[in-house]
């Protein structure tokens, strides 16, 4: 969870007015864009993995507000977790996925992490880039850690 905490972070700490700007950079993504990727390849993972349990609702790139990928994040960040306690019961097997639970945790982090860097890069180059003080928070894993708690 304080993975996602972080990409709550993130979200927080973004100008608005970058959200649907396209960056000079990328000719298919913006970062609205990109918050719905995150949380909607979670959202394939569960399905082939967590089959006895209904993903979270995809997230529609095109219309996708700040507030609506806030609270798909957190949901499909829960899933994920079930899904890895799920995995650790059953001796670390994750169904659909090799080789195993340790690796899924990395890929989702990585993947997570190779995005928020392409957001605040974005941002950077929309004429909104985030603060020393916004950058730190993504990096003050402990303190994250303690914002979300036993959950």
């Amino acid at each position: 969870m304080t993975n996602e905490r972080i990409n709550q972070v993130l979200l927080d700490s973004l100008s608005p007015e970058v959200w649907r700007a396209p960056p000079p950079c990328s000719k298919r993504r913006n970062i609205a864009t990109t918050f719905a990727h995150m949380h909607n390849v979670r959202c394939m993972r569960l399905k082939m993995s967590a089959r006895d349990k209904e993903p979270p609702a995809r997230l529609d790139r095109g219309d996708v507000t700040p507030a609506e990928a806030k609270k798909s994040l957190g949901q499909s960040a829960r899933a994920m977790i079930a899904l890895i306690e799920k995995s650790l019961a059953n001796g670390g097997s994750v169904p659909n996925w090799r080789p195993d639970v340790v690796a899924l945790v990395c890929a989702v982090i990585t993947h997570d992490a190779h995005h928020r860097g392409q957001i605040c890069h974005w941002a950077s180059q929309l004429g909104a880039p985030l603060t020393a003080q916004q950058q730190l928070q993504m990096w003050e894993w402990d303190k994250r850690w303690r914002e979300v708690g036993d959950t």
